[in-house]
C-alpha cells in the first residue's frame, strides 16, 4: 500500500520532504561543511574585541595621578573615547539582531559598563571616593567589635550607619567568607557588580511592558548612559536601590489583578511592543507573593533610612492603577518601615521628624544641590552643566514617547507612576542637599525605558503605511546620534569632578598616622569629611567637620579661624586639625569655602600660636590644638 505523503503547508519553502531517515543518518554523504561567517555576525562581534583592544590600550595611557581642573576628562586618551564610539557603533549592529540573539546586546551593554566604570577599578592605587573609606571604616569597626552599637559613636546624620546596618553586616560577611584584608580590597568594584546586577533586574521590568527586545536592551543602554549620579559606590544606597528594583520587579510581574490583562492583550496587537503583559494573579497567589517579598522588604529597611519611603511611594503610585491595587502589599511596606523607624532607627528618625517643620513646602531649598549649591572651577561647573542637560535630554526623550508611543503609554502606565512617585518628596525634606539626585536616581528606570521608546518605532506601527518608513528613517538617524550624544554627557557628569574622587596613598598615610596617634576621646577637626580615612577608629574619637555650612558662616569663620575654632572648642580638649589636599579641592568644587579660602584658612591656622604643627608634607597639614 503507497504511503500518504502530506501536502506542503501553505507559507512552506517547498513540498515535503520524502519519508526515510535524514541525509545525515544515513551514512551515505558527508556533513556539509560549516559555511563562510555572515556579514551580520562579523559586523556583532567584530566592534566589541575592537573596542575591548582600544579600552586596554588606553589604560596605561590615562593620566590619573596628575589630574587637572577637568578631572580625568583631559587624562583619558583619544582610544579611550575612541571605544565607546565602536562599542556604540556595535550595540547598533547588535541590536538588529536582538529578537533572535538578545546576549549580543547583553554582551555590550556588560562590556559598556565595564568601559564606563572600570577604569578607577582597574587602575587606581587607593580608594576611590572617600566616602567610600568611610563605609569600610564600619566595616572595620563592626569585624573588629563584633556589634554595631544604634545611637552611639556616630552622630547627626552620621548616626545612620549604626541604625541601619544591614548594608555593613553583609560586606562584614564578605570580607571573613573570602578571606580579604577588608573591603577596600573591592571598594573600587562596587560600580560595576552593582551595576552588573542590576541588568537581570531591568530586563525583568521591561519585558514585562514590552517584548520588544530592541526596545528592552535600548532602554538598559541608556539607562547606564544616564546613571551619572555616582550612588553605585560601595555603600548602602547602592544596595538599597538593587533591592527596591528587585521588588518592583516582582510586584509589576506576579500581582496583576484579574480581568485586567485580557484587555491589555487585546489592546496590545495594535502595538506588539506592549505585549508583553503578565497574566493575572488571584488574591491567594498575592498573598504568597506577599509572604515573599516580606524578605526584600525588610532587607530595604535595614540597609537605608530614605529607599523604604521611596519603595512605599512606589507601591502607593502603582495602587492608583486598576491592574496593580494591592492595599494590603502597600500597608505591610508601611508597617515594615515604622516597625524598624520607632526601634533600630528611632534617634534619627525623631530627629528628622523635628526638622521637618523647617523644611516642609520649601521647594527651592530641597531642591538644592549639596550644602553651598554653587559649584566652582572648570571641571566642576562643567559636570554641573552636564547634569543638567543630562537630565532634560532623559526627560525631553521620555515626554516624547508619552505623545508618540500612547498605546505603550498605556501599557507601561504603572512604570511611569512609579517613576513620577518620587517626585513629590522634594515637599519633604532635603536629605542634606542630595534629594534632587535621589529623585533623579528613583526615576530614570521608567524614564529611561520611555525615553528608548521614543527612539526605536515599534515593530507594528498603526497608521498608513506612508508613515512607517519616515518614522523609521528619522529613528536610524536619531537612535545613534542621541545614544553618542549621552555617552558625552555622561563623561563630564561622572568624571568632571575627580579630583575631589581620587586620593593619592601618600594623604591616606598622613590621615591614618594622625589618628593612631590621637589619644582615646580626642577631636578629630577637618573642613569637611570628604577625605580618606576621614572615620578611621571613629568609635574612640570625637570629629566635627567645621565647614560643612552654608557658604555666609564660613565667610565668617574665615576672618578669624583660630579664634572661631578656639571658642567653639570645650575646656580641655585635645583636638589634631587635619587639613588635606582632597579638602582642598573639595571645599573649592563644591563652594563650600571662597576662593582660596582654603589656603588662607590653612595658613591662619599655621601661623597662630593656639595651634602647632604636628606633621606637614605635600599632600597637607597636621595641627594640634591643647585647651589652656
Amino acid at each position: 500500500m503507497p504511503q500518504h505523503v502530506p501536502a506542503p503547508v501553505k507559507g512552506d519553502a517547498g513540498a515535503a520532504p520524502p519519508p526515510g531517515p535524514p541525509p545525515a543518518a544515513s551514512g551515505g554523504a558527508p556533513r556539509r561543511p560549516p559555511g563562510p561567517l555572515r556579514p551580520g555576525t562579523l559586523l556583532t562581534w567584530l566592534p566589541l574585541l575592537l573596542a575591548a583592544g582600544l579600552w586596554t590600550s588606553s589604560l596605561p595611557h590615562v593620566g590619573f595621578r596628575s589630574m587637572g581642573e577637568y578631572g580625568l576628562l583631559d587624562r583619558l586618551p583619544l582610544t579611550y573615547y575612541l571605544s565607546l564610539l565602536v562599542l556604540t557603533a556595535g550595540f547598533l549592529a547588535a541590536l538588529r539582531r536582538a529578537g533572535t540573539a538578545p546576549w549580543w546586546p547583553a554582551l555590550y551593554c556588560a562590556a559598556l559598563l565595564m568601559a564606563l566604570k572600570g577604569v578607577p577599578a582597574v587602575l587606581y592605587d587607593s580608594e576611590r571616593y572617600p566616602w567610600a573609606s568611610k563605609h569600610d571604616a564600619v566595616i572595620d569597626h563592626l569585624l573588629a567589635n563584633g556589634e554595631l552599637r544604634p545611637g552611639e559613636g556616630l552622630s547627626g546624620n552620621m548616626s545612620a550607619y549604626d541604625q541601619w546596618p544591614g548594608f555593613f553586616t553583609l560586606n562584614g560577611g564578605l570580607v571573613r567568607t573570602f578571606g580579604v584584608e577588608g573591603a577596600a580590597s573591592y571598594l573600587n568594584w562596587a560600580p560595576v557588580v552593582l551595576g552588573l546586577l542590576m541588568m537581570p533586574v531591568l530586563i525583568l521590568i521591561y519585558r514585562t511592558f514590552s517584548e520588544d527586545w530592541r526596545l528592552v536592551w535600548t532602554a538598559v543602554w541608556i539607562f547606564q548612559l544616564a546613571n551619572w549620579v555616582g550612588q553605585d559606590y560601595l555603600a548602602p544606597q547602592g544596595l538599597a536601590y538593587l533591592l527596591h528594583l528587585a521588588v518592583l520587579a516582582v510586584v509589576v510581574r506576579h500581582f496583576v489583578r484579574p480581568g485586567s490583562a485580557g484587555r491589555l492583550r487585546s489592546r496590545a496587537r495594535l502595538d506588539p511592543a506592549a505585549a508583553g503583559v503578565p497574566p493575572p494573579t488571584g488574591t491567594r497567589q498575592r498573598a504568597l507573593g506577599a509572604v515573599v517579598l516580606v524578605p526584600l522588604i525588610v532587607a530595604v529597611n535595614a540597609v537605608h533610612q530614605l529607599t523604604p519611603v521611596m519603595l512605599c511611594a512606589t507601591l502607593l503610585a502603582l495602587n492608583l492603577t486598576r491592574r496593580y491595587r494591592n492595599p494590603g502589599l502597600l500597608a505591610l511596606a508601611v508597617l515594615i518601615m515604622l516597625a524598624w523607624d520607632l526601634t533600630m532607627g528611632r534617634p534619627l528618625f525623631t530627629e528628622t521628624l523635628g526638622t521637618l517643620k523647617d523644611s516642609l513646602g520649601q521647594l527651592t531649598q530641597n531642591s538644592r544641590a549639596g550644602y553651598a549649591g554653587q559649584l566652582t572651577g572648570a571641571g566642576p561647573e562643567l559636570a554641573g552643566r552636564a547634569n543638567v542637560l543630562m537630565v532634560l535630554a532623559v526627560a525631553g526623550l521620555a515626554g516624547a514617547a508619552l505623545l508618540l508611543r500612547r498605546r505603550l503609554v498605556h501599557s507601561a502606565l504603572p512604570l511611569l507612576l512609579a517613576s513620577a512617585a518620587p517626585v513629590p518628596l522634594f515637599v519633604v525634606n532635603d536629605y542634606g542637599g542630595e534629594m534632587l539626585f535621589r529623585v533623579y536616581l528613583f526615576a530614570l528606570p521608567g524614564a529611561a525605558f520611555f525615553a528608548a521608546a521614543a527612539l526605536v518605532p515599534a515593530a507594528g506601527d498603526a497608521g498608513a503605511h506612508r508613515i512607517r518608513p519616515v518614522v523609521r528613517r528619522v529613528c536610524a538617524v536619531a537612535l545613534p546620534v542621541v545614544l553618542t550624544a549621552l555617552a558625552a554627557g555622561f563623561m563630564p557628569s561622572y568624571y568632571g569632578k575627580e579630583r575631589m574622587n581620587y586620593t593619592p596613598p601618600a594623604e591616606t598615610a598622613l590621615v591614618t598616622r594622625t589618628i593612631d596617634a590621637a589619644p582615646d576621646g580626642a577631636l578629630i577637626l577637618a573642613t569637611t569629611g570628604s577625605f580618606p580615612q576621614a572615620l578611621h577608629d571613629y568609635d574612640r574619637l570625637e570629629h566635627w567637620f567645621f565647614a560643612e555650612q552654608e557658604l555666609p558662616g564660613n565667610v565668617e569663620m574665615l576672618q578669624d579661624p583660630a579664634r572661631y575654632l578656639s571658642t567653639r572648642l570645650p575646656p580641655g580638649t585635645t583636638a589634631f586639625v587635619i587639613l588635606t589636599r582632597t579638602q582642598g579641592i573639595y571645599t573649592a568644587g563644591e563652594g563650600l569655602l571662597p576662593p582660596g579660602g582654603f589656603a588662607a584658612l590653612t595658613r591662619d591656622l599655621t601661623a597662630s600660636p593656639l595651634f602647632h604643627v604636628v606633621e606637614r608634607t605635600g599632600h597637607g597639614v597636621v595641627l594640634r590644638y591643647d585647651s589652656p
